[in-house]
């Protein structure tokens, strides 16, 4: 029965109907698919590209807002109350934007800049070597981190971990200096109170 039925469908292929509808009909719509899942396939990866490469626009656009934010904290001590609070927005901006951005890490390096920025703050008072170096420092982790990010990533959580550890320890160094402040303000009270007078 099953080899009746095949021979049937087999002469039917051979003869000029057949080949009539294998030609007119089956071999065009066959066409018209694979040249839809072509197309389709084609226009999936420009689709892609073209979020790609505005997710790396974007990305870059915040890795220089935060750099240009850097590059203004370097000289904190110089800046004008105005100034100084228009660089907070920005720095508090261009953490925002990084943090938001679709990349592997993004959070980790917005804590890392930010660590950056703080220490740049502190150290543009004396506008020392390190407040230059500190930028020099955001600025490198920040473009390997565009430029790599899984390895920039890991260097971003050790950072952040052993800055985590030396701040555990400041109370204690905090704790020092009031200490050391008090004793030489006793010992200045004691010098001007035992001072004879003329």
């Amino acid at each position: 029965m099953l080899e009746a039925w095949w021979n049937s469908v087999i002469r039917w292929f051979n003869s000029e109907a057949g080949q009539n509808v294998i030609t007119n009909a089956i071999l065009p719509v066959l066409a018209i698919i694979v040249g839809a899942i072509v197309a389709t396939l084609i226009a999936r990866g420009s689709i892609r590209r073209l979020i790609d490469q505005q997710d790396r626009e974007q990305k870059a656009s915040a890795i220089a807002a935060l750099i240009a934010s850097g590059r203004r904290a370097a000289t904190w001590s110089t800046l004008s109350a105005a100034e100084k609070d228009h660089v907070d927005h920005q720095i508090s901006e261009a953490e925002v934007r990084v943090r938001l951005l679709p990349s592997a890490g993004a959070s980790l390096a917005a804590d890392w800049a930010a660590h950056h920025l703080a220490t740049m703050k502190t150290n543009s008072v004396n506008y020392s070597f390190q407040a230059e170096q500190d930028l020099s420092d955001l600025e490198d982790g920040l473009i390997a981190w565009h430029a790599k990010p899984s390895r920039a990533r890991k260097l971003f959580a050790q950072d952040l971990a052993a800055w985590k550890y030396e701040s555990a320890a400041v109370p204690v160094d905090d704790l020092a200096a009031k200490q050391q402040a008090w004793t030489a303000k006793q010992a200045d009270d004691q010098t001007t109170t035992v001072l004879p007078t003329a």
